[in-house]
């Protein structure tokens, strides 16, 4: 009987150390992962990357506005139809379809007579209406020199103001997307020049967050925190800004 008593006492007792051993071991472990996934947590490095292309707008928007002024409203009416018949021949032969043009609704206001003492009264001097045109088209270079000539019209009896251009780029998304791509790859390579002196590697992006997106023209310097989309200029310059992190190795 002693000798069973012995034997399991002896068991107990390796059965203790067996755990104990285990115990310690596992501590030993999950103390390394802990570890690792703690440097993993705290070693990154934060950097923003940026990219940039000239484009050039293929969109275009002008309009210009004309008017004429008489004393019978009919009259007035009647003038500026005419003038709107020569505005749309104008444009059809300089290569303007129809289409591409829209009229605006005439608008009318009245110059009443003064007194002697520079005071308006209840008598209509003037009737003044006017009207707009404006023609969009994806022919920009076109436009654009109809907008400088415009003003032929004058010499035909048109009160004739060309307004300024604006110009647009339509595929802006497909844009947007390329950008960010090559604003995060320069983050990765201003990351990797900053770690690579100390012997480390880059490793995984841990997060990425996509900052100002900007059009400008291409000579302009200016930089928004809320971003800018200028449509003064044909020509222009995307600017896309990223901020992102990544793991240190």
């Amino acid at each position: 009987m002693e000798g069973v008593k012995i034997l399991r006492s002896s068991q107990i007792i390796i059965l203790g150390v067996c755990i104990a051993v285990a115990t310690i071991a596992s501590s030993i472990i999950f103390s390394k992962g802990f570890l690792k996934l703690m440097q993993f947590n705290k070693q990154v490095i934060n950097v923003t990357g940026s990219a940039q292309k000239e484009i050039k707008s293929d969109y275009i928007i002008w309009s210009g506005t004309f008017s004429r002024r008489e004393a019978v409203m009919a009259a007035a009416y009647k003038r500026l139809a005419e003038d709107l018949n020569k505005i749309k021949k104008y444009l059809a032969e300089k290569g303007v379809n129809e289409q591409e043009i829209i009229v605006s609704q005439v608008s009318t206001s009245k110059i009443y007579k003064k007194n002697d003492k520079g005071n308006d009264t209840n008598d209509i001097q003037w009737y003044v209406l006017s009207q707009s045109v404006e023609v969009r088209s994806n022919d920009v270079d076109k436009v654009t020199q109809i907008s400088r000539e415009s003003t032929e019209l004058i010499n035909d009896g048109v009160e004739f103001e060309s307004g300024a251009p604006s110009y647009y780029y339509t595929k802006l998304d497909e844009l947007k997307l390329e950008m960010l791509a090559k604003a995060s790859e320069n983050a990765k390579q201003r990351a990797e020049n900053m770690v690579k002196a100390a012997g480390n590697k880059v490793g995984l992006m841990r997060s990425a967050k996509m900052g100002v997106f900007q059009i400008t023209p291409v000579t302009s310097t200016s930089v928004s925190d809320w971003g800018e989309n200028d449509t003064s200029s044909l020509d222009k310059k995307v600017t896309a800004v990223v901020s992102a992190s990544f793991a240190i190795e």
